[in-house]
């Protein structure tokens, strides 16, 4: 399996990007130092690509899979793919606040600790529905890592979309998410320009 290794912070500052979205904390203290050159259109609409990549933590195959399940589905090809991208169980177990970071989260998934609706889910890329449960295996409960995490994303805001249930590490998915719902940086109509070429 492929994995991608680049520093985050590194990533981050190439991109743009506050590290906040992957759930970091950290900031990076030196600044990019890039020549005032113009950016093309195409590099402009590859920065997006690559930045929705790096956020949800999916590699070009899989990314291009969801660009075309996306386009067959009714609306808009760019908010479809987003919603597609949250609705993936590592980054809903994210957004409950199950994980410190999206890799932390994924990790969890393919460490068999979530069931999603009683049943062992290990898939990070599995697509929740409306009504799904999704909540900590009963003896993963009581170890000290889950209290560390729970410790660390209190304060993070659980989006309208989900239900999260901190103390019994249980979530439920009220509805799909809309493309307001979804505070990612990325402007998914330069995604779809990019691809309809």
């Amino acid at each position: 399996m492929a994995v991608d290794r680049v520093p985050v912070l590194k990533r981050c500052r190439s991109l743009g990007l506050d590290p906040i979205y992957l759930g970091i904390d950290k900031k990076s203290n030196r600044e990019l130092k890039r020549a005032n050159r113009k950016v093309s259109e195409y590099g402009l609409q590859l920065r997006e690509k690559q930045k929705a990549k790096f956020i949800y933590g999916v590699l070009e195959k899989p990314f291009r899979n969801y660009y075309a399940k996306a386009s067959k589905m009714d609306g808009m090809v760019g908010q479809n793919l987003m919603i597609l991208l949250e609705r993936r169980l590592d980054n809903v177990v994210f957004r409950l606040g199950f994980g410190r970071t999206r890799r932390e989260t994924r990790q969890i998934v393919d460490h068999k600790n979530i069931l999603v609706n009683g049943k062992c889910v290990n898939i990070p890329s599995y697509l929740v529905k409306a009504g799904d449960v999704i909540e900590v295996k009963e003896k993963c409960k009581s170890s000290q890592r889950y209290k560390d995490v729970l410790e660390v994303t209190a304060g993070r805001m659980v989006p309208a979309w989900l239900e999260a249930d901190q103390e019994n590490l249980r979530g439920t998915v009220k509805e799909l998410p809309t493309r307001d719902e979804i505070d990612v940086p990325v402007n998914e109509m330069l995604i779809v320009e990019l691809y309809s070429k």
